[in-house]
């Protein structure tokens, strides 16, 4: 069994063939597939999955720090009303974006805490996005630990430093197809930290593994992320499975 902690199968690139992309992750062996909201425009394409697919199918609430615009308070709004009229699995995904664009950094920072504050109050995770802002990210859960919080860094990138502290928090890693990647740093970390604080994620449609790379990601594609966990750690791509899948039931509850 395989459980894909972050996939946005309501993307445009997925959905226009949405049972046949969700089929052939269940032939695959991933029995779960977890998606993060990005705003208010991502929410009725991301439900009716979840409506549709309700034993595979899991969706997040959140406002994701690149769509921090403006009308953030109007969004943040929605996320609250949201998660007081239904069942959500994580706050996510939520973080802090340096990446693209500072015009919104503040407002940025204001909602992460928001919606990390709303996470202890319902008992769900955070689901946090970290591009170029991964410490930054780790001091504000380092704030607001107080032995409830639990969550993942997705798309873990970082260094490690930055992987050392997010296991001393109690956090867990998101690891994906860039760690299939030639110039990633990740496996060095891996043999370093083990795998007790990770868990397996495609970011679908983006950051396919090789032999993909570069082209349309989708969560069949978890066992091939898998194997090449197992390859570095010198276990199979089914334990890897059974020990990752673990750590997301772990998260999710």
């Amino acid at each position: 069994m395989f459980i894909d902690t972050h996939t946005h199968l309501y993307d445009e690139q997925l959905m226009s063939e949405e049972d046949a992309m969700i089929q052939r992750a269940l032939d695959a062996g991933v029995t779960k597939m977890y998606m993060p909201n990005c705003d208010s425009s991502t929410v009725k394409d991301m439900l009716h999955l979840a409506d549709k697919w309700p034993e595979h199918c899991y969706p997040m609430m959140g406002l994701h720090p690149t769509y921090v615009k403006e009308n953030y308070k109007e969004e943040l709004a929605g996320v609250e009303k949201w998660l007081a009229e239904r069942k959500f699995y994580a706050l996510g995904e939520i973080g802090l974006d340096y990446y693209w664009d500072l015009t919104f950094k503040t407002q940025q920072i204001e909602a992460f805490e928001t919606q990390i504050d709303w996470a202890l109050k319902y008992d769900l995770p955070i689901v946090i996005h970290s591009r170029e802002s991964t410490q930054d990210c780790i001091d504000i859960v380092s704030r607001k630990q107080n032995g409830k919080l639990r969550g993942i860094f997705h798309c873990f990138g970082g260094s490690m430093e930055e992987a050392v502290q997010i296991s001393e928090l109690g956090l867990y890693m998101g690891i994906g197809g860039v760690v299939t990647f030639k110039k990633s740093n990740l496996p060095e970390i891996l043999k370093e930290i083990g795998i007790k604080h990770v868990v397996l994620e495609t970011d679908a449609p983006y950051l396919a593994p090789v032999p993909y790379r570069g082209k349309r990601n989708e969560s069949s594609y978890i066992p091939l992320i898998a194997e090449k966990i197992g390859d570095i750690m010198g276990m199979s791509a089914a334990d890897v499975g059974d020990i990752t899948s673990l750590n997301a039931e772990k998260v999710f509850r």
